[in-house]
């Protein structure tokens, strides 16, 4: 899953109106940024396999540390102390919590029987959603422009650049989505992690649209 990560980093703002979209998009796109990072120093692996399923050409060979519920189980419960401690704020650390849990259960939604339960665990869990093109489809831009139906709400330009940059990063996010569902397969491993760490623009244009995008009064959810 890509942009129902997104949708629900957007959707978060209406309920964490003191965190930033850029934050938001941190937690909820956190799996996928650890990722690439564990496959460049080769503790964690991944296949090109075109013909695997409808959707993506990938087999998860091996992801137990960005992936299996155990460490995302982990990962979840240090980004909500982190946030805490950072802010003393326990709506904006439990909200960045469940983003980070999130992305796991979206993840079981569209994955083939891959996602471990834990590192060296046999049973893997996956619905399989990638194997259909419509339901992959349907679910994704579902919850992405439900997402974006909430943010537009919790938010309110504060001039050109916090309508046009909204608008904007809708459109790329869009885009780069179709791209690698239409797309060719990447060419080789080494294409997809760094792909996969280019995500880090799209959190540091939530930072960015933060700031040109203030919340609205009586739209948050209390």
């Amino acid at each position: 899953m890509f942009i129902g990560h997104f949708g629900l980093g957007f959707a978060a703002k209406a309920v964490a109106p003191r965190t930033s979209l850029g934050s938001l998009f941190l937690a909820s796109e956190f799996l996928d940024l650890l990722w690439p990072v564990l496959m460049i120093l080769g503790i964690e692996g991944v296949m090109i396999l075109p013909s695997v399923n409808a959707v993506i050409p990938l087999v998860f060979t091996n992801f137990p540390f960005s992936h299996s519920l155990a460490f995302v189980v982990i990962w979840s419960f240090l980004f909500a102390v982190f946030i805490f401690v950072l802010r003393q704020d326990w709506r904006s650390s439990v909200v960045m919590g469940l983003l980070v849990a999130s992305h796991w259960l979206l993840d079981a939604l569209v994955h083939a029987p891959d996602l471990p339960l834990f590192p060296g665990s046999h049973i893997r869990v996956g619905l399989g959603l990638w194997s259909s093109y419509a339901g992959t489809l349907a679910v994704e831009f579902g919850i992405f422009f439900f997402g974006l139906w909430f943010y537009v709400r919790a938010s309110r330009p504060d001039g050109r650049k916090g309508s046009y940059g909204l608008g904007l990063l809708v459109l790329f996010l869009v885009l780069i989505y179709m791209a690698s569902i239409f797309g060719p397969p990447p060419p080789d491993v080494q294409a997809i992690e760094w792909t996969n760490v280019a995500l880090w623009l799209f959190v540091i244009w939530g930072y960015w649209l933060d700031r040109h995008r203030p919340v609205s009064s009586g739209t948050v959810v209390q």
